[in-house]
C-alpha cells in the first residue's frame, strides 16, 4: 500500500472518538490485554476530545474511503535536564492485516516531525518484550533501547493505599 493508498489526516477530533476506541480495542486484543471498560471509555473520550487542552493527541491513518487502518496516540512530558518537552508515544498501532505497507513508518515519521516542530529534545515510548517485529522496526530507524532506566508503575489501587 503506497502513501497514495492511505492518508494521515488531521489530528482526530470528537467525531473520531469511537473509531479511535475501536482501534484501541484491536490493540488490546493484539497485546492479549483487557480493553477499556465502559468507565475507561468515557474518560478516554473526555480526556482526548472533551478537554481544552486535551490530555493526548491522536492521528489516524485511513484508506481512501476513510476506513481507519492505524493510529498514533501521544502527549508531551518535560525533561528538566534538557529544559525541553519530550514527545511520549503511548500507542503506535496498525491493524495486523495492513502491516508491512508503510503505514506504521508514516505514523512514526509524523510523530518525529511533530516532535521536531514542537522543539522536543527527544521522543520516547515503550515496547513489549515479546514484540520483536516492533523492536526491529524501532532499531531500523535508529532508536536505542534504554537499558539504564527501568519503568516503574503505581496502579490506581496502589495510589489509593498510599
Amino acid at each position: 500500500m503506497s502513501e497514495a493508498e492511505f492518508t494521515l489526516r488531521r489530528a482526530a477530533g470528537p467525531a473520531d472518538a469511537q473509531e479511535v476506541l475501536s482501534l484501541v480495542d484491536r490493540l488490546a486484543e493484539y497485546e492479549k490485554l483487557p480493553g477499556p471498560d465502559d468507565h475507561a471509555r468515557e474518560r478516554f473520550v473526555r480526556d482526548g476530545f472533551g478537554l481544552s487542552p486535551p490530555r493526548f493527541e491522536v492521528w489516524l491513518a485511513e484508506d481512501r474511503v476513510g476506513t481507519p487502518l492505524g493510529y498514533a496516540l501521544f502527549f508531551e512530558t518535560y525533561s528538566t535536564f534538557l529544559a525541553r518537552p519530550t514527545l511520549y508515544l503511548e500507542d503506535l498501532f496498525v491493524l495486523p492485516e495492513y502491516r508491512g505497507r508503510g503505514i506504521g513508518k508514516a505514523l512514526m515519521n509524523l510523530c518525529i516531525r511533530l516532535a521536531r516542530e514542537r522543539g522536543c529534545g527527544r521522543m520516547e515510548w515503550c515496547c513489549l518484550d515479546w514484540n520483536t517485529s516492533a523492536q526491529e522496526f524501532y532499531q531500523a530507524i535508529g532508536a536505542r533501547r534504554m537499558s539504564e532506566w527501568y519503568t516503574y508503575r503505581l496502579t490506581a489501587d496502589a495510589l489509593e493505599k498510599l
